[in-house]
């Protein structure tokens, strides 16, 4: 089969494509074709090193995909041949502990594409148990986008941040992947939602995405405006998804009592902050990662339903996976990237 492999860390040419050996179905597993893989920032973090740098190399980046099943491993009855279905993007290994819960917390748990060759190829292998149906009637491209920054969406929202209807809620970087989404399962949750980005072709897609309130903090001012929008009350909820000295911001903007939801890091892993500021206010910062099996399914019955629909920005064949890394790098996509493994 064809995958985009890396064999070392470093930029986006490190992406090759090669012919590896299709995956052997394993017991309890099945082989499915993978029709489109999704593209997130944290792939893109561990081609450049920065999450696993014991990687063992020939490696598959990618942990989002729909496909196919082609082939079935010993005692699998729960799916057949030629149905289409999502690999939950994140699991234990270890059957014994598939009931965890966050299944984050599994000594086990790990991604596709992290702790085992991932989506970024024409097959992979996945446990039966951690796949679901698609019946979301959406192109390929657009299902590959779904899995994770949905899952991991509705855990950091309403999981984590507990947002319920007529909670005002700040979403930083909004147009982003996992912003996107964001914007989505908070308005579907029934809360008023702020944002922020930094164009106004983001700006826009984050208004047709619901958003009450669209910051460009290029020109504006995040925390006056969370005060003027709050009545000076300030959000109950922040998710951040940027950390770095976006985060001290965040801890701002937030209510007395209220909720930073740590997501991400793209704007860097060292932060520095007032203690008091977070104390005083008895602000509580909470991190979220990962997702359970129960979020994706929840959104995926969203989808559906029309609440949440995916976000794509476009897609590319698989030969041109280190061009879509080079966007990722370089913050010019405005919702989701998707790879086509059996596009010319």
């Amino acid at each position: 089969m064809k995958a985009a492999i890396i064999r070392t860390f470093g930029g986006p040419e490190v992406l090759q494509i090669e012919e590896v050996e299709t995956p052997q179905v394993q017991p309890r597993h099945v082989l499915i074709k993978v029709l489109a893989a999704g593209i997130n920032r944290l792939d893109h973090n561990i081609r450049e090193g920065s999450i696993a740098p014991e990687l063992p190399f020939p490696h598959i980046l990618g942990a989002d995909a729909v496909g196919e099943v082609v082939a079935l491993g010993d005692r699998v009855s729960e799916v057949r041949i030629g149905d289409r279905v999502i690999p939950v993007p994140g699991f234990p290994t270890d059957e014994s502990e598939y009931d965890v819960r966050p299944a984050a917390l599994a000594p086990s748990f790990t991604l596709p594409g992290l702790g085992s060759w991932g989506t970024y190829a024409q097959y992979m292998h996945v446990p039966v148990h951690f796949v679901i149906p698609d019946d979301t009637g959406l192109a390929p491209e657009e299902v590959a986008t779904l899995p994770m920054v949905l899952g991991t969406s509705i855990r950091a929202v309403k999981g984590v941040g507990e947002v319920k209807a007529g909670d005002r809620v700040l979403v930083q970087a909004g147009a982003s992947g996992s912003g996107s989404m964001q914007i989505q399962v908070a308005k579907a949750l029934g809360a008023q939602v702020a944002t922020t980005v930094r164009s106004t072709h983001k700006a826009d897609l984050a208004g047709k995405l619901g958003a009450d309130l669209v910051i460009d903090v290029r020109n504006e001012d995040l925390l006056q405006s969370i005060e003027k929008w709050t009545n000076g009350r300030g959000a109950d909820v922040v998710i951040d998804n940027l950390g770095g000295d976006i985060l001290k911001q965040s801890i701002a903007a937030v209510k007395p009592q209220g909720v930073v939801v740590v997501y991400g890091f793209a704007s860097g892993t060292e932060v520095s902050f007032d203690v008091r500021d977070l104390f005083f206010a008895q602000k509580q910062l909470k991190g979220s990662m990962a997702s359970d099996k129960e979020d994706l399914v929840l959104g995926l019955e969203w989808v559906r339903t029309g609440k949440i629909r995916p976000v794509l920005d476009r897609a590319f064949p698989l030969s041109e996976a280190a061009e879509a890394h080079r966007l990722i790098a370089s913050n010019k996509v405005a919702g989701n990237l998707a790879l086509l493994p059996w596009a010319d």
